[in-house]
This record gives C-alpha cells, sequence and structure tokens, in this order.
C-alpha cells in the first residue's frame, strides 16, 4: 500500500459533509486522516492492499458526533445507577427503587438519577417518604437536572448532616421545623458527603468542584478507570467521537492519559480547569498548567468552567425579577458581577477558554458583561468564549452574544414538554413574560451567534439521535410562541461542526474533508427520508475514530 492508498473505504452512502453544501456517496481513510470524498468509483480507486469496503447501503455517513457539553466521569459511574426517567408515582418509585437495592446488595449507596420534581405529583419526596421505601441503607435521589437530591434518614446519619451542615457556598442542607435535615439536599456542595458512602468512595462528582481525590489506592484506580473505558465505549457506541467535558481535574485527565497509553482513546476528549468560589485568581495558573500538560488532538485541556447560578426548578437559578408566585426569590450569582467580570478578564487574557453555566436570564447577562469586560480590557480575540445552557434570557441580550462572539451551548433535551419531561413545575417558574425567549435556538442562532448542541450526560440521556429528535420536534408550548427549532440540516450542524468551532478545532474535525481527522459514524438509516419523530429508532452501525473502528454494530458488520 503506498502512502496516498486508502485502508478503509466507505462507499453507497448518503454522504453529508458538513463542508458546506458538499454531497458525496463515498468517503476514503488513510491512516487517521480523511483521504478524499467522492464518487464510489472515484475512492475504490485508492483501495491499498488489505483495504476495507464499508458498504453503507444507502444510509447515512456523517462526522462523528461532537457532544458538546457533558460529564464524562459521573456519566460513566451512571451506567451503574438506577434511572428513574418517566418513572411517576410513589408504588412504581418503591419498585424500581427495592428491585436496584435487591440487585446491587454490597452498594454503600444506592443511587437513582433522572428524578422528576413531579414524581410524587405536587408533592417533593422527604426522608420520610424514601424511609417508606427503604430505611436502613442510604438511598439517594437526584433530581432531573442532577443538580439537587432527596435522601433518606440513614444517609443523612451516615453522612453526618442529619442535624445540618455546611455544603459550601450557594449550597444547601435543606432543615425542617423539627430542627432536622428534610432530605432535600441543594446543588452539589450539599451533596458531597452523602456520596462519600458510596462504595466507590464517591471520586466521580470531585470534577464539579475541580477538586483532587485523596489517598487513591491502586485498586481503586483501577476501578476507576474500568469505569471510564465503560463510558467512553458506550459513547462510541452513540457515535460520538469528540466529547466536551464540562467538569474536570488532573485525576480525570490522568486516568484519560493511561486509557490512551494503553490502547487508545475511542473518542477525544477535552478536560477543563474548573474554577468555583473557593478559589482565587492566582488559581488560574492550574488551567494554564493543564493546558500545557494535555495539549494532543486526542486529550486536551485549555478551558475554564464555572457555575454562574442553579436550575429553575430549585428557583436557584438567577432571574433579574422575582420567580413568578415566590415574591423576592430570584436566585443569586454564584460569582458578583465585579468579581466574574475580573476572573474572566484574567482567564482571557492568559488565552483561555472560558465556558459558564448560565440558566437565569440574570446569570446570562452577568456572563456577557463579564466577557464585555474581558474584551474592553484585552482587546478582541478570537475566544469563542462559551455560554452553557441559556434556558432563559432577556430579547436585549440576544444580539449581545454575537457582538461578543459567545458560543450558545444548548440542550435540545433540556426544555419542557421534550425527552419526557414534564411542562411543570418549569414552565410556572419560567413565567409568560420569557417564553418566547426561552431555549430559543433559533433566535441565537438567527442574530449571528453559533449555536452548538449537546445532551449535558448524565443529567438527560446520551443518544444523540434522541437528541436530534426532541430538537427537531420540539413544539411551541403555546400557538402565539415562535418556533425555536433550527430544521434538520443545522440541527446536524450543531452536532457536528459547531462543536468542532466551539472548540477552535473546525481545522481538524466536524467536517468530512480531505486532510482532516478521520471522525465518521456511518447510520443505520437516511436520517434526511426517516421521519423527525422516529429519528431516535435509528441506530449506528459503525463509529471511526481518529481513523480506527471504535464500535462496529456486533452482528451486522456493514462490510
Amino acid at each position: 500500500m503506498t502512502d496516498q492508498s486508502a485502508n478503509l473505504i466507505i462507499i453507497n452512502g448518503s454522504v453529508l459533509t458538513m463542508d458546506g453544501d458538499r454531497r458525496a456517496s463515498a468517503v476514503a481513510v488513510t491512516g487517521n486522516r480523511i483521504a478524499a470524498v467522492g464518487t464510489d468509483a472515484d475512492m475504490l480507486a485508492l483501495a491499498g492492499e488489505g483495504c476495507r469496503i464499508v458498504d453503507a447501503k444507502g444510509a447515512t455517513v456523517m462526522p462523528g458526533f461532537v457532544e458538546s457539553h457533558m460529564h464524562i466521569f459521573p456519566g460513566a459511574f451512571s451506567l451503574r445507577h438506577l434511572q428513574l426517567a418517566g418513572v411517576e408515582g410513589e408504588e412504581a418509585l418503591r419498585q424500581r427503587l427495592q428491585a436496584h437495592a435487591e440487585a446491587n446488595p454490597e452498594e454503600g449507596l444506592l443511587i437513582a438519577q433522572g428524578t422528576s420534581y413531579r414524581i410524587l405529583g405536587d408533592r417533593q419526596p422527604d426522608r420520610h417518604v424514601i424511609d417508606a421505601i427503604i430505611a436502613d441503607r442510604p438511598v439517594l435521589l437526584q433530581s432531573d437536572d442532577l443538580h439537587n437530591a432527596w435522601v433518606n434518614t440513614v444517609a443523612l446519619e451516615r453522612a453526618g448532616i442529619l442535624r445540618g451542615g455546611d455544603g459550601g457556598p450557594h449550597a444547601e442542607i435543606v432543615m425542617g421545623e423539627d430542627g432536622l435535615a428534610t432530605g432535600f439536599l441543594k446543588e452539589f456542595g450539599a451533596q458531597e458527603a452523602v456520596f462519600a458512602l458510596r462504595t466507590s468512595g464517591g471520586r466521580e462528582p470531585l470534577g464539579l468542584d475541580g477538586l483532587e481525590p485523596d489517598d487513591i489506592s491502586a485498586n481503586e484506580r483501577t476501578s476507576d478507570r474500568q469505569a471510564l473505558e465503560k463510558g467512553l465505549a458506550y459513547c462510541a457506541s452513540l457515535g460520538i467521537t469528540t466529547i466536551l467535558n464540562m467538569d474536570g481535574n488532573r485525576y480525570q485527565a490522568d486516568l484519560l492519559t493511561e486509557i490512551d497509553a494503553a490502547g487508545g482513546l475511542p473518542c477525544r476528549i477535552e478536560v477543563p480547569y474548573t474554577h468555583t468560589t473557593q478559589k482565587s485568581l492566582a488559581d488560574l495558573a492550574e488551567a494554564v498548567a493543564m493546558r500545557d500538560d494535555y495539549r494532543s488532538d486526542k486529550l486536551w485541556s485549555g478551558r475554564v468552567k464555572l457555575f454562574m447560578d442553579g436550575v429553575i426548578d430549585a428557583r436557584t437559578a438567577y432571574r433579574l425579577t422575582d420567580y413568578p408566585g415566590y415574591p423576592g426569590e430570584r436566585g443569586h450569582p454564584f460569582f458578583p458581577p465585579d468579581q466574574f467580570a475580573e476572573i474572566a478578564t484574567e482567564a482571557d487574557r492568559l488565552g483561555l477558554q472560558i465556558s459558564v453555566h448560565a440558566i437565569g436570564e440574570g446569570a446570562v447577562r452577568v456572563v456577557l458583561d463579564g466577557y464585555a469586560a474581558a474584551r474592553a480590557a484585552n482587546g478582541v480575540r478570537d475566544s469563542r468564549h462559551r455560554i452553557e445552557h441559556i434556558e432563559t434570557i432577556r430579547p436585549e441580550d440576544i444580539d449581545r452574544l454575537a457582538e461578543l462572539d459567545v458560543v450558545a451551548s444548548m440542550q435540545p433535551v433540556h426544555p419542557p414538554g421534550c425527552a419526557g419531561l414534564p411542562l411543570e413545575p418549569t414552565l410556572s417558574l419560567i413565567g409568560e413574560e420569557l417564553w418566547p425567549t426561552a431555549y430559543a435556538w433559533r433566535a441565537i442562532r438567527d442574530a449571528g451567534c453559533t449555536v452548538c448542541f449537546s445532551t449535558d450526560w448524565p443529567v438527560s440521556p446520551l443518544n444523540p439521535l434522541n437528541n436530534i429528535q426532541n430538537a427537531v420536534t420540539r413544539r411551541p408550548w403555546t400557538d402565539t410562541l415562535p418556533d425555536q427549532r433550527l430544521g434538520l440540516a443545522d440541527t446536524l450542524k450543531a452536532v457536528t461542526l459547531n462543536g468542532a468551532i466551539s472548540a477552535l478545532r473546525e481545522d481538524r474535525f466536524g467536517c468530512l474533508r480531505p486532510g482532516h481527522l478521520a471522525d465518521i459514524v456511518v447510520l443505520s438509516d437516511n436520517i434526511e427520508r426517516c421521519p423527525p419523530d422516529r429519528i431516535a429508532d435509528m441506530s449506528v452501525r459503525m463509529t471511526i475514530c481518529d481513523g480506527a473502528v471504535t464500535y462496529d454494530r456486533p452482528g451486522k458488520d456493514p462490510a
């Protein structure tokens, strides 16, 4: 085989290159690069000795999915957890929890994720409700936005917080009139003591606070690495070739480095530095050090991740006006505006990218003001700082996103009414005034802003095809509201090329262009011909990352 000959060729496909309007039927791969894109005959002419020929059978062939906002370590561990998405009622909760407990007799903390705030209708769970189901083993029910949790009495006792405690800034161990914790834990800091009861030691959420684990044994490190390997394999099985992780520490990055050295990462991954209210400006030096230490095409750093507020359903998202029905409640910004502007200015000066969780329109404005301050201090550069989620925004701030070259990182599986989520209490807490610009994908795109889509896994199911279906089938909540969908072509761009653009790496991946890294997904069917409400029924036949086949559907080899 010559240097120009292909070792992998995909033919008979409907190739969506994401390289402008270019279409093709075949793709040739040489090593870890796209060699050529064109007709079947032209690509087959490039075949070298031993070249693998894959017949796509008319199905869609496109760039691998870029999952622009997820949490790989918590997500990997969530594969072991009970999932409660769609579960309603106390009896259904009882059956699922008890079955999970029986299946995991040695687990130190029984964790259920995806718990709806309406799982019990108009009342939320408390420790007494969970005690009535399981009283002798610690149980934690994480809310479907991951920010909050409900636990039973034994979990509170063993974590040492039954009579209260300090969950850290912006977190709360909610107390009852009897002087004991109710079992409702607001935000991540309030959950940490309970997570420590896990058999694993609860290391997987540490990246959300940018903390490093202490005293890790060789067996624990091996177990964590194995969990990550399974999580990454799951990502590859769904056609994901790039992960922009949204929580990070060196522990994760080092485990990923070990996986890459041992057999190769099946997905590219960016690991950020997490900056919290407990850190100082000087700590941003660690973000620079991580950028210098992790800088390959498979694993890199260089992003600072922060949280500006909480979530709507717990009324911890920061609003500019009171929550409807809750006078005086607006949430609050985790960083005072002046402090965030100082952080943004310094991170920008250091050449780092910034991503900030901002759900309430007040939080979005604080972040925009901070980015404007950074630009005023440092001058204009191609920074592509991001705002994560933007679930509500004031109309006057939409144009500022484009003016400041901010990337909008949004999740089609998050709006109420999508992906099985109930309309309430979220709709009422947003309030009719903000409905027209809530989850405003089209309005933000039309303003000239780059929009990238993701799932926020494990907050929501990871499958990109499910995410795409929810993006194109979303309906306005009333007939008077604007349609915020982007359409299939723009949605596919938002889960591929735009993710690469947001990471300043569109020159390497995100489209099928000769010379680009060979990240490709072959679907089971033609997505353009599939009814929009059936896209999630499709599957991935093959995933290729960096020229290597990272997933090949068992029993149905497309070759």
